[in-house]
């Protein structure tokens, strides 16, 4: 333990309950069982023999690890006869390894990394890359290597892209074996020794001291002002106080003050605990568990991508059934028919769309990394976009995780410091006052600063050794608000030495510090307000001191449950003088005041709440912190309106299969939840999914890891962020903003908008080559395209503006519609008709153009072809700006403003160029040079569809104010 001018800091700062008062099983007098010294005096025994294992020991394998997890309810005497353990002997060597054998070493179970032999097969799951696979094995079955080759090229460029996408899989499990500490101090045979900590077992006596990682779960049975971080664990942002009592058997984990949690972390003090739970059978194991069994579903765009395969699959056997029947029974040649089969099978699948779909989502994943989100898994881009509730913590995320203080209330007055959001939401809100001027015009409320600053452990950045602030959070925002008034603590300290001081007890609620005055000694208390009030006689006023009376008592407990349900943390405060060091603290004091703290929300949270309400995004509040907090907070950063704001205790959370349709409705209808538990967030995450709902879950905690798993979108912070909430997550917020999440679900709209404008224009094209081929055959007509023609466009001139079509920046407007439905597939059916309708018109310019060629500029059938297949050439490279959205301007849009557009249809014409002028692709694809007559007909007749596609945008374009459903794509 750390010493200062040569006495012992093992206080801490007092915890409050949900009302500001001491919290439940805050027991009085002496703990049974423990050691009068953690370290070295040997104390009583709950057993009496001397070994450390009694003779004839009952058979414990039932009674620890799981079996029995309300060790807090038990006292210190009952905990040490259940284990059969004598505190100042710890176990003996025989009895630990009977105990290992029993439950096993403490760790985390092993979870089978996914190997890359898994991550290349899941490449081959989409229907659109199977139906690929099976055309090119088709091709080099019968001999078509060209064909083959040039379909398995586009297979492996996909399945190259996604398999480095998909290297970084989750690896929860591997995160949460980092968090145990290699070694720790433990009594075994009545001597202590350090051991490593997977070999502890339940029963063995652990030392611990500030610092410490908690290696097991323990029940402590002696504590100095012993106080820890629970946050990765219930995600309460303020380190905890602990104790030895016993409390109810139902007590929510974040209020188990005799407990310490493995993967937790010692802040202050130091204590004594036996363990409990070790391995899987601890709470972080039974995490990591849930974590291991909560399955993720397919997003939704991998669900409307299959759909969509499915679809094109059929059409594919029903087109090359019906073209090679009709083939044959016209007496065509059979390997013909079978060749042209395949290429209308091949026309049908838009090649190019998986590798358009990742490379869309790889650049919105880097674009993400602009705005702090690192992407994990490229389909969670898209996802965001379909989000529909967004369930945040609130400590980091929505405020900036640190203590302020907010509040000054004395006899004299009641004042709001300046530089806090506001922590209530009452009428009589006091105007935020400076510091420095609260200091001036109530000298009170400077007294109750200084006494803060008096009675406490903690040190600024500039007064401590290391440069680093040290102490609990609101000490520090104690010792920053007396910098503000002019009373640094190294300063007071010098003019008011400190003699002594009381460590804070859990029992009494109260620390003090003693100080050498003018003749007399000042003690400084602070501590729960209900505690201190109880230990005053008298109140400090302008005019001096006045009896505290009853009446005055209930005006000041009416001050602190008001103050408390705005959310504030309190502490109140106390002095008098006594005639020398050795008085009683605890009796006799003036009060002087309250304070109250508060973890502000950051600044630009409201703004962000508000458009994502503004887009149809519901943002709800999951955290392990208090009701009254968690409602004030929410509150103040918009998340409803006071009059709307819903709060439900975790423990109202039911299984979802145990909830009644009403129930479930009355969970989707509420804005904030508190107390809520990693099983209680992960059935959150169920219920909210089992009502059709696309969730987010932000989380940083080991608590997090199941439902971030569960949920659509994991989102995990990096600053503060555990590696098992960061391993598990599918976005990872670099700065931990909350405006952060809302630039990705943006960014995910924009994708989806993109990619189904990609699919529009490689559909519309492909479709346009199976209706023209299709015609040609069933008419007995030259085909107006071969089947490498085909292929050279599917995967050139289709892929390069499908593409450029995937990255544009999307309309401004994209946040003020609302999110998707769901069940919304990637085409609708007035899409499908729109498809229809465009394949029809393009088919009829490609077989207009080959009649034309043949019967009017009497070219040969090759050069008649020719012209056919540069026709569908530009006809897909005009066919991109009819894409634009309905309700832009005709000469700007984000079709026209879009760079990539006008790069990609560059490099298309020089490759359709290049299939007539360079000599051996010529060849391949039975192509020859045309004469200029040939150039003017396909070049007139390829911009049809672009002039009939501009004409039916028209009408929209002069629109002042699009409608929602107009801002859809829609060519």
């Amino acid at each position: 333990m750390a010493t200062t001018r040569g006495r012992s800091l093992t206080a801490s700062t007092p915890g409050l309950s949900r009302s500001g008062t001491p919290g439940p099983g805050r027991s009085s007098g002496p703990v049974a069982c423990r050691p009068r010294n953690a370290r070295t005096e040997p104390g009583r025994q709950c057993v009496q023999p001397s070994t450390g294992t009694p003779q004839n020991a009952p058979d414990t394998t039932k009674a620890a690890n799981g079996a029995d997890r309300q060790w807090w309810a038990l006292s210190p005497d009952d905990l040490c006869q259940r284990l059969s353990v004598v505190p100042d002997e710890g176990l003996g060597e025989a009895e630990v390894r009977r105990r290992r054998t029993a439950y096993g070493h403490n760790r985390l179970r092993q979870i089978n990394r996914r190997s890359p032999l898994r991550i290349l097969l899941r490449q081959f799951e989409s229907v659109v890359i199977l139906v690929l696979f099976a055309a090119g094995a088709l091709a080099l079955t019968l001999g078509h290597l060209a064909e083959g080759i040039a379909v398995f090229a586009v297979v492996l460029v996909n399945t190259a892209i996604g398999f480095i996408s998909e290297w970084r899989a989750v690896r929860s499990m591997e995160a949460l074996q980092r968090l145990r500490r290699r070694r720790t101090r433990v009594r075994r045979d009545g001597r202590e020794r350090d051991v490593s900590v997977e070999a502890l077992v339940p029963g063995d006596v652990i030392l611990l001291t500030e610092g410490d990682l908690v290696p097991a779960d323990l029940r402590l049975i002696d504590v100095e002002g012993l106080q820890a971080n629970e946050a990765s664990l219930t995600g309460e942002s303020v380190p905890v106080d602990k104790q030895t009592g016993a409390v109810a058997r139902d007590t929510p984990l974040a209020e188990r003050h005799g407990m310490l949690y493995k993967g937790t972390t010692v802040t202050q003090g130091a204590g004594t605990g036996i363990a409990v739970a070790t391995g899987m059978g601890t709470e972080l194991g039974r995490i990591a568990e849930l974590a291991e069994q909560a399955t993720q579903q397919a997003t939704p765009l991998e669900q409307r991508l299959n759909r969509l395969g499915q679809r094109l699959a059929w059409i594919v056997i029903g087109v090359a059934a019906v073209v090679g029947g009709s083939g044959l029974a016209a007496g065509r040649d059979p390997v013909l028919m079978i060749e042209t089969a395949i290429a209308l099978g091949v026309a049908a699948i838009p090649e190019g769309l998986p590798i358009v779909s990742t490379l869309a989502l790889a650049r919105g994943m880097w674009l993400m990394a602009g705005h702090q989100a690192l992407v994990n898994r490229l389909s969670a881009v898209e996802t965001l976009g379909a989000t529909q509730v967004i369930f945040t913590d609130k400590t980091g995320t929505l405020t900036e995780n640190r203590m302020t203080l907010r509040r000054l209330v004395t006899a004299s007055g009641d004042h709001c410091v300046a530089g806090a959001e506001a922590g209530t939401s009452e009428a009589d809100e006091p105007t935020p006052e400076a510091p420095e001027g609260i200091a001036a015009a109530d000298p009170l409320a400077r007294r109750l600063v200084e006494i803060g600053t008096l009675c406490s452990n903690a040190a600024l950045a500039e007064d401590s050794d290391d440069g680093k602030p040290r102490g609990d959070p609101t000490e520090l925002a104690l010792l920053e608000a007396g910098t503000g008034m002019g009373l640094r603590r190294p300063e007071v300290l010098a003019e008011h030495t400190e003699l002594r001081e009381i460590a804070f007890d859990p029992d009494v609620m109260m620390m003090a510090t003693y100080h050498q005055g003018e003749g007399q000694v000042e003690v400084a208390v602070k501590g729960a307000p209900a505690a201190v009030l109880d230990a005053c006689d008298r109140v400090a006023t302008d005019s001096g001191e006045v009896p505290l009376d009853d009446a005055g008592r209930e005006a000041w407990h009416a001050r602190i449950d008001a103050l408390a349900r705005g959310g504030l943390r309190l502490l109140m405060m106390a002095d008098k003088t006594v005639d020398d060091a050795d008085a009683p603290a605890f009796t006799g004091l003036r009060l002087v005041g309250l304070v109250g703290l508060l973890d502000p929300p950051r600044q630009e949270v409201r703004a962000s709440i508000a458009a994502c309400r503004r887009a149809g995004l519901r943002v709800v509040m999951v955290t392990g912190d208090q009701p009254a907090t968690a409602r004030a907070i929410a509150g103040q950063v918009g998340i409803a309106e006071d009059a709307e704001l819903q709060v439900m205790h975790g423990s109202d959370l039911r299984p979802l299969e145990e909830m009644s349709e009403a129930e479930q409705e009355q969970v989707t209808r509420t804005q904030v939840f508190a107390r809520v538990t990693p099983e209680q967030k992960l059935r959150l995450v169920e219920i909210f999914q089992h009502r059709g709902e696309v969730v987010a879950m932000t989380g940083d905690g080991v608590n997090d890891a199941p439902a971030l798993k569960k949920a659509d979108i994991g989102v995990a912070m990096g600053r503060r962020g555990t590696d098992a909430a960061q391993q598990v997550a599918d976005i990872i917020l670099q700065d931990d903003r909350f405006p952060s999440i809302v630039a990705a679900v943006e960014q995910g709209r924009v994708i989806f908008g993109n990619i189904r404008k990609a699919v529009m224009f490689m559909l519309c094209t492909n479709f346009a080559e199976v209706v023209s081929v299709a015609l040609a055959t069933v008419l007995g007509a030259p085909l107006p395209l071969r089947p490498l023609q085909i292929l050279y466009l599917n995967v050139l001139t289709d892929v390069f503006p499908a593409l450029a079509l995937g990255v544009g920046r999307g309309p401004a407007s994209i946040m003020d519609q609302p999110p998707r439905d769901p069940e919304e597939p990637v085409l609708t059916r007035r899409h499908w008709l729109a498809i229809t309708a465009w394949s029809l018109l393009i088919a009829a310019c490609i077989l207009g153009a080959l009649f034309v060629a043949l019967a009017y500029l009497g070219l040969s059938e090759t050069g008649a072809v020719t012209v056919s297949f540069l026709t569908l050439g530009f006809t897909k490279l005009w066919f991109v700006f009819n894409l634009r959205e309905r309700g832009s301007r005709l000469l700007h849009n984000e079709v026209l403003g879009n760079p990539w557009i006008w790069a990609a249809i560059a490099l298309c014409a020089a490759l359709l160029a290049a299939a007539l002028y360079v000599p051996g692709l010529s060849a391949v694809l039975e192509t020859e040079r045309l004469p200029l007559a040939g150039w003017g007909l396909l070049l007139a007749v390829s911009l049809v569809p672009l002039l009939i596609g501009q004409m039916l945008l028209a009408p929209a374009g002069r629109r002042a104010t699009p409608t929602r459903s107009q801002r859809q794509s829609n060519p």
